[in-house]
């Protein structure tokens, strides 16, 4: 076994410590974050290389829906108010899926935070993300840690102003593609990329890529945690999310403490040892500068990078790992019951090991079935239900639909035949990217004809009208019935529309309005 003295103690300070919090308006301090390594940096790695891949590059993912709908498979098409997602088409009135989505998303968070805590503030939370790149580029320019910290305090020299400003050029570089990429989602991609270079885009792109550059630049590149602490309200409302049998990021001070830093010196002297050797490793890697030595804090996004370190530091002295841990609630209280004798005593390293120095029987260890429980299943079938619901509403929606509005003023006239004539707007609503011959039929209304303004056709009961590809056709129909076959003021009957190359069909019910004083 290593001796504690063959691993380096880092000075570092947590900047907002649980047993001394800062006032709410304290002046920043700055956080150098060393760079972590191990499974949970690796993993952070990945999420960040598809979440950065995902956002910059879906633009330019083409899909082929024809030759009349756009190519560009994820669009939000403001001018035609079309939402595109490869096969899936939104219309306006379709904004329900959006919003089925959004509580899918919703619902989604409340499973992740019940079961992992913040794991999506630890790994895919744009913030999060953002911050782990501009601090690659800050790293790779600056140095780690020491070096950071050393240029920072160090006066102004040109090589300094130079490694600076090469630093801020590309954090806005960074700033810059990110709010470019946003706007080629509202537009198709390759075009609106030559517009913007050659300066011929609508005003609103410019206004846009400046604004998302500014808020990139701030804040990833300088607000970095503060954005977490004081601007974000997840912190705040993850405690409703969370019960005993979350797992968060732990130290298990059941098994870290008494900790020292010269262990043998401690024990020699017969005093209490715990696994902690305080050597800061852990602050030293954290993102937002705490430490969680301190406990759980409403700073902590359980990005787990204290753990990779607090593992490596285990490793060099031949200890477990785990001295930070994810774990539950209910284990950490049940393994602080055994160190602590029932809470009788302060943390006794003694009472969870053998004499042999292996853990002893009796202490909780976590078990993913754990998580699996009535609050994690119920969240669970609230999201299926949710997506289940959405895919069979657009599995069996339809691509066809009729809309009709009867003329309120008048809303008849007897014709001098003594017919009666009502008039309709009647909506045909073609949802697929390719024309269509609708036919529209009357059905009901004995003896009605309907004749279509703009159509140069004799009066019948039913028209081939053409409709264009992914389009609103209007129609005004007038509807008259000869008035010795008015039965009623009011008479229901039926417009229908069909498709006959798909058998798509839509009906709709109206209404045909005559005098109550007929003779």
């Amino acid at each position: 076994m290593l001796d504690q003295t063959q691993v380096e103690r880092l000075e570092a300070e947590a900047v907002n410590s649980a047993k001394t919090r800062q006032p709410l308006y304290a002046a920043r301090k700055k956080i150098f974050p060393k760079r972590a390594s191990g499974r949970f940096r690796q993993f952070k790695w990945l999420v960040m290389a598809i979440t950065l891949g995902i956002y910059y590059l879906t633009p330019w993912l083409r899909w082929d829906r024809g030759s009349f709908a756009p190519d560009q498979a994820v669009l939000v098409d403001l001018a035609n108010r079309r939402f595109y997602f490869f096969f899936i088409e939104i219309w306006p009135q379709e904004f329900y899926y959006v919003a089925g989505l959004l509580m899918m998303a919703g619902v989604g968070l409340f499973l992740v935070t019940s079961t992992v805590g913040r794991a999506w503030c630890g790994y895919a939370c744009p913030q999060t993300v953002w911050v782990d790149l501009f601090l690659v580029v800050e790293r790779a320019i600056e140095g780690d840690r020491n070096a950071r910290m050393k240029m920072d305090a160090a006066p102004w020299t040109a090589r300094k102003l130079f490694l600076r400003s090469i630093k801020h050029v590309i954090w806005l570089a960074i700033g810059m593609a990110t709010g470019g990429a946003w706007i080629f989602y509202f537009a198709d991609a390759p075009t609106l990329l030559i517009e913007v270079v050659t300066g011929t885009a609508a005003p609103v792109a410019y206004v846009t890529i400046a604004v998302l550059t500014g808020t990139t630049y701030v804040f990833g590149g300088l607000m970095r945690e503060q954005v977490c602490t004081y601007m974000c309200p997840w912190p705040r409302i993850q405690a409703a999310m969370l019960d005993e049998n979350s797992l968060t990021v732990t130290y298990n001070d059941w098994r870290g403490e008494p900790r020292s830093r010269h262990a043998k010196k401690a024990l020699a002297a017969g005093q209490l040892v715990g696994d902690c050797v305080d050597c800061n490793s852990c602050v030293a890697v954290c993102p937002m500068g705490i430490d969680i030595r301190d406990g759980q804090q409403l700073e902590c996004i359980t990005c787990a990078l204290c753990l990779d370190a607090c593992d490596g530091v285990m490793d060099k002295l031949g200890r477990e790992r785990g001295l930070i841990s994810y774990a539950t609630l209910a284990d950490y209280n049940a393994n602080m019951a055994v160190a602590t004798a029932g809470g009788t005593s302060p943390v006794n390293p003694a009472l969870v090991r053998t004499p042999s120095g292996s853990f002893a029987d009796g202490l909780a260890h976590f078990h993913l079935s754990k998580i699996f429980r009535l609050r994690t299943y119920i969240y669970l079938g609230a999201w299926s239900a949710i997506g289940l619901v959405l895919v069979y509403s657009l599995l069996t929606r339809g691509r066809l639909e009729l809309n009709v509005l009867h003329d309120r003023n008048p809303q008849f006239v007897t014709l001098s035949d003594g017919s009666i004539r009502n008039g309709y707007t009647v909506k045909l609503l073609n949802m697929i990217p390719e024309p269509r011959t609708i036919e529209v039929a009357l059905h009901g209304l004995e003896g009605g004809e309907m004749s279509i303004v703009g159509i140069d056709r004799p009066p019948g009961r039913s028209f081939a009208i053409p409709v264009e590809p992914d389009r609103l056709k209007i129609l005004k129909v007038f509807v008259r019935q000869p008035a010795t076959l008015v039965k009623s003021p009011v008479q229901s009957f039926e417009f229908r529309i069909e498709d006959k190359s798909s058998s798509e069909s839509a009906a709709y019910t109206a209404s045909f309005n005559a005098s109550e004083n007929r003779k």
